[in-house]
């Protein structure tokens, strides 16, 4: 059978990887399209699979983000019509279930943050299907349109599957020019996704802090900062620390949350990546507390960054030896999708 997947945010080209081949690997036809935002088609490409791109990401108005997703759902709807498509699927995808309610294509939509409030409302009643962790209570959905009827509250996290059997590799570090055999604590910065309508274009004003503490221990500590946007690495290029690693295009996230000591993040799904993996984390998130995070605060597996200071920079303990084993992810797949496939 023919399967629409769409991606429109960098993080869910690995959350949705390990479905897709899953399903090609039972046989179905899978097409793929994308939003270019962040490093999204960076790591389509890496994939090596083929996809459209459709549409573009409006800014961080609400104007103007409307404009840019009505203008994408009509080009979705375009792409879609006549294909064929069984079904459909995406991660936080604003579009997709427009299109596929115009198209009588059935369409299950997944999420793990409950209070990106817009996106919602149009995401949750259209999809035919709303897939989110079993922390996220039931009652805070409802008025977005996920009743009992569509709502799937799967256990765990999506982190628990798509890092499913993951190993990671070892020579990115020698990619990114960081000794493997190091004594120097390894510390990941992950800048804001400014761009979400939820933050308004915020970015965190403790960032620039962080920063010149990790490039005054740089004798001690190897740091790596992950951007999202050009403007990023220009404003982090001004500042003139040149004892940081900014790499120009996307890398393997995952490897480096593994390997890293300690994990600064403004970003949802690396944060939590990295509290599955167990490497210490502190969250910058500006955004209202999402159930998620709120439970793995509970467990301590979630720090809050309120200073530079906070921030404990040492090694961390040795872990049990890979591949990390979390959920599997046809399990995930088929409460998404698994009754309109036969």
């Amino acid at each position: 059978m023919r399967v629409w997947v769409d991606f429109t945010n960098t993080a869910h080209v690995i959350v949705l990887r390990p479905l897709v081949e899953r399903l090609e690997a039972a046989g179905h036809d899978v097409a793929l399209t994308a939003r270019p935002l962040s490093h999204t088609l960076d790591l389509l490409d890496d994939w090596g699979r083929s996809y459209t791109v459709l549409g573009r990401h409006g800014g961080v108005g609400r104007t103007a983000k409307a404009r840019a997703a009505a203008e994408r759902v009509r080009a979705m709807i375009g792409f879609g019509r006549g294909k064929g498509f069984a079904a459909a699927l995406a991660h936080g995808s604003t579009e997709l279930p427009v299109a596929c309610r115009v198209l009588g294509v059935p369409n299950a939509t997944m999420f793990d943050y409950e209070w990106a409030v817009a996106q919602h409302h149009a995401n949750c009643r259209t999809a035919d299907r709303v897939l989110v962790p079993d922390a996220i209570p039931a009652d805070r959905l409802r008025r977005y349109g996920a009743g009992p009827g569509k709502l799937v509250r799967y256990p765990g996290l999506k982190e628990d599957y798509h890092l499913d059997a993951f190993t990671p590799d070892l020579e990115l570090l020698d990619r990114l020019g960081i000794d493997r055999a190091r004594s120097r604590v390894l510390c990941v910065v992950r800048t804001a996704p400014a761009y979400a309508l939820y933050l308004g274009g915020s970015e965190n004003a403790a960032l620039p802090e962080l920063l010149q503490r990790l490039q005054t221990a740089a004798d001690a500590v190897d740091t790596v900062v992950l951007t999202r946007t050009p403007q990023q690495i220009a404003d982090i290029t001004a500042m003139g620390l040149d004892r940081l690693r900014v790499p120009p295009r996307a890398v393997d996230g995952l490897s480096l949350v593994a390997l890293a000591d300690v994990l600064v993040s403004a970003g949802g799904t690396m944060n939590r990546e990295a509290a599955v993996l167990g490497t210490p984390v502190w969250s910058m998130f500006e955004g209202r507390p999402g159930a998620v995070d709120d439970a793995l605060k509970a467990q301590g597996k979630l720090r809050q960054f309120e200073a530079p200071q906070d921030v404990v920079l040492e090694r961390k303990a040795a872990r049990d030896p890979w591949p990390f084993r979390g959920r599997d992810p046809a399990t995930l797949l088929e409460l998404a999708l698994g009754d309109w496939l036969g």
